[in-house]
């Protein structure tokens, strides 16, 4: 019926309710912290030509500037931003958590997937084939109730869609101590510590570095099996996490 939507809903109808209404409960959330001091973060989600090449996206971290020298990881492809627009408006400059089209220079639009990252030339965004993260499992399928080392599934984290595999269980984490402790493997409801390797070098970050480019889904089969958020990217001339 739409009671308590924009306005309170009346007492005769919920007179135990005293609560806000749901606009007024949207309007009260503190929003979502990003630091615009922070090297530039930008996950591509499509692209297109238009006197040059256009890349669109929510800028997620950093202040991007017209005339910024910048560069699209994985491929390492330098660019220069020659017009930024916040939505339909053209800016001069954009802070972050802005929907985003910058036109750029250098690159070629068919260079350039979604999954891609825009970032500063000066603090890369890591490039990875394999991360460790900690990770909730939801609801496993029926035919495949346990998560072990082997276990194939489809990594959904920012723009990025790719087929992933959980290569190792570190460590169980017991959900009223937090201790944790070795398992070859997991259950639904289960709370884990993974390594995860993707076949194709994908850009991402440290959930307590960039929160947006480091929390996931992990699905099977068109189920959302699992979410979890990244907590250690392998450092740049690291061996592998495997190893």
């Amino acid at each position: 019926m739409g009671h308590n939507m924009k306005d309170r809903v009346d007492e005769k109808l919920c007179p135990w309710f005293k609560g806000p209404s749901l606009f007024e409960a949207l309007d009260n959330i503190d929003p979502m912290l990003r630091d615009p001091y922070a090297p530039f973060r930008m996950p591509i989600v499509d692209k297109y030509k238009d006197m040059g090449t256009v890349i669109m996206g929510k800028s997620e971290a950093g202040l991007v500037k017209k005339n910024d020298s910048l560069i699209v990881m994985p491929n390492k492809a330098v660019v220069k931003v020659t017009s930024i627009w916040r939505d339909e408006k053209e800016v001069n400059a954009a802070r972050p958590g802005e929907n985003l089209r910058l036109r750029v220079a250098g690159v070629e639009e068919e260079d350039i997937s979604a999954g891609f990252v825009v970032s500063s030339r000066f603090n890369l965004v890591p490039v990875v084939t394999q991360f460790e993260a900690q990770v909730a499992i939801l609801d496993l399928l029926e035919h495949k109730p346990i998560l072990a080392g082997g276990y194939r599934a489809v990594l959904h984290i920012h723009s990025i869609v790719e087929e992933c595999e959980v290569i190792k269980l570190v460590a169980v984490i017991d959900a009223k101590t937090k201790e944790k402790k070795k398992a070859k493997f997991v259950k639904s409801g289960s709370i884990c510590i993974a390594r995860i390797a993707v076949d194709k070098p994908i850009c991402i970050e440290a959930f307590d570095m960039v929160p947006q480019l480091g929390r996931f889904t992990l699905r099977d089969e068109g189920r959302t099996i699992a979410i979890g958020k990244v907590t250690r990217v392998p450092k740049k001339g690291a061996k592998s996490t495997a190893e």
